[in-house]
């Protein structure tokens, strides 16, 4: 990904000594030893019992681990007396892909990227979950049939991302306003590994909204080129609204803010934002419950949009990597009203499971408003874009939203290289990514 504009000069290269050989060797030596060590402890535990008995990886760390741990592993440790080896990691990705060459995958894993497990899928890493899921609790379009018949994830917390946030003293004129204004944009595009998917989500977004949710999966399965006039468009608009290639100061700014940070400067006075696109976990954020944050769909707000044609959606994918009856009953419990509950009751997220009815979430009325969105059966849903595309597209689409924000003037270059990647052959697919098409 590009760095941004105006860094600071590279110094010369000190001369390169020749390395001594002896010193790798010890080092490789000592490694080998302790990986030697490392197997013996673990065998020593296994046979002494006190291995946790299912591991799971996920990307909740911080204050949303502490919450999956009070709300859901807990619960399920004292009902079920097994104990949950727990794994937070904001490089989830590639934790897992690196576990995965090892031989040592967890048992279970929630990924955001049903793209990313579709490819598991077509290596033989996944279970599939049809004898311990129930696909009509959450839908197809959460729980994806693959061309091979089965059914290998569903969903533990969902959210909704085709909304824009806004101050609850902002009223509708001003709110307008203020949306053909770059610096009005709350814009934050770091996240470690991952930095540059609110560029993304953004683009998406605006393809969904000013051409349909049948172009949107078009494009998603990789029938549609990146250099389409629908694509080429999607990020055009965006270079209007947030300002790409303009501003240096504010091109800075969000290339160099965490996406958790964007909101932060809705708390000042006077404020330097007012609007956010972003996903409706970001409602859980201090300036946005300091600013009693209020929410469109931003479809109002998308020029050459005018009424919500679908609703952008995310949610974290629970699969089975690891075939034991500890791992099982883990699936079955993750997949059931309890659990799912639990995330609907701490207003960290969203369920969509069936038996759960959305009218009666107990939350605050703007949660209660998305719950009904994700669950209404007349809208059409469509999964987040980039998740649903192979990893190796969805990471370079990212790389590409960073470039294009600072130099707008390469996108033709940036959807050529675009075009090429998702050619390659033996990427995985999704068949289809909303519901209702």
């Amino acid at each position: 990904m590009s760095a941004p504009p105006g860094g600071p000069a590279t110094a010369a290269p000190a001369p390169r000594r020749r390395p001594s050989r002896r010193p790798v060797r010890v080092v490789t030596v000592v490694a080998s030893c302790l990986a030697v060590l490392a197997a013996a402890a673990v065998a020593g535990v296994r046979t002494l019992g006190h291995e946790p008995a299912v591991t799971l990886l996920a990307n909740w760390t911080g204050g949303d681990e502490t919450h999956f741990r009070e709300a859901v592993i807990e619960p399920f440790e004292r009902k079920y007396r097994i104990r949950v080896d727990y794994q937070g990691s904001n490089a989830e990705s590639q934790v897992l892909g690196a576990d995965v060459e090892a031989g040592t995958p967890p048992d279970v894993v929630v990924l955001t990227g049903p793209g990313e497990l579709a490819g598991y899928a077509r290596q033989k890493q996944l279970v599939p979950l049809e004898k311990l899921v129930r696909r009509e609790d959450f839908g197809p379009s959460w729980a994806t049939r693959l061309t091979d018949g089965h059914v290998y994830w569903f969903p533990l917390k969902a959210d909704v991302k085709s909304i824009v946030w806004y101050p609850a003293d902002v009223g509708a004129q001003e709110l307008r306003k203020a949306a053909g204004r770059p610096a009005a944009w709350c814009v934050g595009m770091g996240s470690g590994a991952t930095s540059g998917w609110p560029g993304t989500d953004w683009i998406e977004d605006i393809l969904l909204q000013r051409y349909g949710p049948a172009v949107y999966e078009q494009w998603v399965r990789g029938d549609l080129p990146w250099d389409s006039p629908q694509v080429k468009a999607a990020w055009t608009t965006w270079q209007r609204l947030v300002g790409a290639g303009g501003d240096r100061e504010l091109v800075r700014r969000a290339l160099k803010t965490p996406y958790q940070s964007a909101s932060l400067p809705v708390a000042r006075h006077p404020r330097d934002c007012v609007l956010e696109h972003q996903a409706s976990f970001i409602r859980g954020r201090p300036a946005w419950q300091q600013a009693d944050g209020r929410y469109v769909s931003s479809a109002e707000l998308i020029p050459g949009a005018s009424a919500p044609r679908g609703w952008e959606v995310s949610g974290d994918l629970v699969a089975l990597l690891h075939d034991t009856p500890q791992a099982r009953k883990l699936i079955r419990y993750l997949a059931s009203v309890d659990a799912q509950r639990a995330w609907n009751e701490g207003e960290s997220g969203f369920s969509v499971h069936a038996g759960l009815p959305a009218a009666a979430d107990p939350g605050s009325a703007w949660h209660r408003s998305l719950a009904l969105t994700l669950r209404d059966p007349q809208a059409v849903h469509c999964f987040d874009a980039s998740d649903a595309m192979p990893p190796a597209v969805r990471d370079a689409f990212a790389e590409a939203a960073i470039e294009f924000l600072a130099h707008p003037g390469r996108l033709d270059r940036l959807l050529r290289s675009l075009d090429t990647l998702a050619g390659t052959p033996g990427l995985t697919w999704l068949p289809s990514v909303c519901d209702g098409t």
